[in-house]
């Protein structure tokens, strides 16, 4: 049985762990920067804007990971991707500029996964608070049924991350395939053998909330551990 149950903890950790792993292999892998390229990541995603007539949207440096900020109106880039002169860099700049352009299209995937999202922080919250009142709530009513309909109700809740992740996927899929890597050769900004690294490199950053719903796993895990 303890081997069994080691072999399931070890299976569970590469499932949540494995995305992970891959996505920042891949834009490790395409790094290095290349002196050949006509500019920085930054340089990019300003072109990139201006030519879709995005000019108000701006463009800056970030430590809190490469997105679109659709109330800001703003494409953060880390600084290997905003500084940087790489095929991760300029396939990563892409990816994100393509969200500004979904978003100033209006379209009905970005607006529901920008809801979504936005509401996401509430759902944390409720879970969190159902489940750490829980045991106060039992304690003093002592109705098991009500404490296994509150335990139910904040993981259902925190599953729902899993879900709001799950819709994010065609979002990024048009982002990464309907829109950077056609613009990237349409551009030339990357030559023709470039463009088969580009696409992992945008297959990864689609995949980054592949890796972010499988880590929601773990706080499922985490709760159902602490009460059993």
């Amino acid at each position: 049985m303890p081997i069994l149950l080691a072999i399931g903890a070890l299976l569970l950790l590469a499932v949540v762990f494995g995305p992970q792993w891959w996505v920042r292999r891949v834009l490790t892998k395409h790094a290095d920067d290349r002196s050949d390229l006509p500019g920085t990541g930054a340089e990019l995603a300003r072109h990139l804007l201006d030519e879709a007539g995005l000019q108000q949207v701006t463009v800056e440096a970030t430590d809190l990971g490469d997105h679109y900020d659709p109330e800001a109106l703003v494409v953060r880039l880390t600084p290997p991707h905003h500084d940087g002169r790489s095929i991760a860099a300029v396939a990563v700049a892409a990816h994100e500029v393509s969200h500004a352009v979904q978003h100033a299209r209006g379209e009905p995937a970005f607006v529901r996964r920008y809801q979504l999202v936005k509401n996401l922080i509430w759902v944390d919250r409720l879970a969190s608070g159902i489940l750490l009142l829980a045991p106060l709530v039992f304690a003093f009513v002592h109705v098991p049924a009500l404490l296994a309909v509150q335990l139910l109700a904040g993981l259902a809740l925190l599953a729902i991350r899993i879900l709001v992740h799950a819709t994010t996927l065609p979002v990024e899929f048009d982002a990464s395939f309907g829109k950077a890597l056609p613009a990237l050769a349409r551009g030339r900004y990357l030559g023709a053998g470039d463009l088969p690294a580009a696409r992992r490199v945008l297959k990864a950053a689609a995949y980054t909330y592949v890796a972010a719903a499988l880590a929601t796993l773990l706080d499922v895990a985490r709760w159902i551990r602490v009460w059993r």
